[in-house]
């Protein structure tokens, strides 16, 4: 039976120019988480999960409201982090970016990853829909893996605040990316959290 796994963001966080670790969603991001909910209305979840940090709580509450059936459970596999460091061909664009963490927190990332991979990667003999609630890096070392890309190739896939990202497997066969940051259900003003800013 089909596994469909649904990714998103965390909504936008309160005051996240200011380099805040983390911290409650802003009023945009309470209402992006709004609207998220009113998209996966209709999608018969068995279960979901969310990172532990407040702004991902607060996505998890935010759309559990909507769906009274449904209790997000926090993971730790969930955390933000860092997937991996550079790669001998990892562009030199982004040693800036990557100069700015240490060895641990790569190793640290990478271990973590590996066993979130192992936990929602895995087969299922049942029908099931998951949804996780997390963050870009997270979301984006997923789409990686279920591409097969290169360790580093998640730092160029990005994802904005409750954009859905969807990953489906048949029994025997390999996942498939079904849609990738969906905005869809997100007015233009609400779309937020891109490196460069969306002009749709």
């Amino acid at each position: 039976m089909p596994h469909y796994l649904y990714l998103v963001r965390h909504g936008e966080q309160l005051d996240a120019e200011h380099g805040l670790p983390d911290g409650p969603l802003s009023p945009r991001g309470r209402r992006q988480a709004q609207y998220l909910a009113e998209r996966l209305g209709g999608v018969p979840f068995d279960a979901a999960y969310h990172s532990p940090l407040q702004r991902a709580s607060e996505t998890a509450a935010i759309i559990a409201e909507k769906m009274p059936a449904l209790t997000p459970e926090p993971s730790a596999l969930l955390f933000d982090c860092i997937p991996s460091g550079p790669a001998p061909e990892t562009p030199s664009v982004y040693d800036p970016f990557f100069g700015s963490f240490t060895e641990e927190e790569f190793e640290a990332g990478r271990a973590q990853m590996e066993d979130a991979v192992g936990e929602f990667l895995r087969s299922h003999r049942e029908e099931r829909h998951d949804l996780l609630i997390t963050h870009n890096f997270v979301i984006a070392w997923f789409v990686r893996e279920m591409l097969g890309a290169p360790a580093w190739r998640w730092v160029s896939i990005n994802q904005a605040n409750c954009g859905l990202t969807v990953l489906h497997q048949k029994p025997g066969r390999p996942w498939n990316l079904v849609v990738h940051n969906d905005l869809a259900h997100l007015p233009p003003e609400m779309r937020t959290g891109m490196p460069e800013k969306l002009a749709f």
